[in-house]
């Protein structure tokens, strides 16, 4: 599998427009940080849609009183909290139902 960091988007929004990587850095960084704020600000629930890519979503949590600790079989009790959820849009989601080429499933299979 491969991994993308943030380098790798820097670059490449630096391709798109043409701009060095020392000048689209600071734009990236400040949406990530616009978009971690926001969720992070959330009180407690919020949706952030980017439209032709996907909704973010802070959720809340039930508490859940009973709940097992699968290695010593141990009841305990979870507080209430939040989570994060992401939906993508339909065109995301339409190329990503898109049946995999006969290399692809080899790639998969190694």
């Amino acid at each position: 599998m491969i991994t993308y960091t943030k380098r790798d988007i820097v670059r490449h929004v630096a391709e798109q427009m043409d701009e060095p990587m020392v000048h689209t850095e600071p734009w990236v960084e400040a949406v990530l940080n616009a978009l971690r704020e926001t969720m992070m600000s959330a009180d407690p629930e919020c949706r952030i849609e980017l439209r032709d890519f996907g909704v973010f979503e802070v959720k809340k949590t039930k508490a859940k009183p009973r709940a097992r600790n699968p290695r010593t079989n141990e009841e305990i009790y979870v507080p209430p909290h939040r989570k994060t959820h992401f939906k993508p849009s339909k065109l995301l989601k339409q190329f990503l139902k898109q049946p995999l080429e006969e290399g692809e499933l080899e790639e998969m299979d190694n």
